[in-house]
């Protein structure tokens, strides 16, 4: 009989041994990736005549540097969403695990 009761006890213990469950810490705001801004775009671009050469070429240089900006900003901001993600899936294990302790 010891064993029988040592047994239902340990049954009846089991579910408060498990580890408390643990929440996810999201990403810090400060971490998310600022989009680099598209140069203005001069009035005379749409305007019959055009632009002279100097502002066109200005503007193109612009054009030029966002564009060589995206690529980093799209690494970072791939980063952060994987982090999102993690965070995510993280509270659906949290909310699993806290549903399974009230079993």
């Amino acid at each position: 009989m010891p064993r029988t009761a040592l047994a239902a006890l340990l049954l009846l213990v089991a579910p408060a041994a498990h580890a408390a469950c643990t929440a996810p810490t999201p990403p810090l705001a400060s971490e998310k990736p600022v989009k680099p801004a598209l140069p203005q775009k001069p009035a005379c671009l749409d305007a019959k005549g055009g632009c002279p050469g100097w502002e066109a070429y200005t503007y193109n240089d612009g054009i030029k540097a966002y564009n060589a900006q995206l690529a980093p900003f799209r690494t970072s901001a791939e980063a952060y969403a994987r982090k999102l993600k993690a965070y995510a899936d993280g509270s659906v294990a949290y909310a699993n695990c806290e549903m399974q302790s009230l079993q």
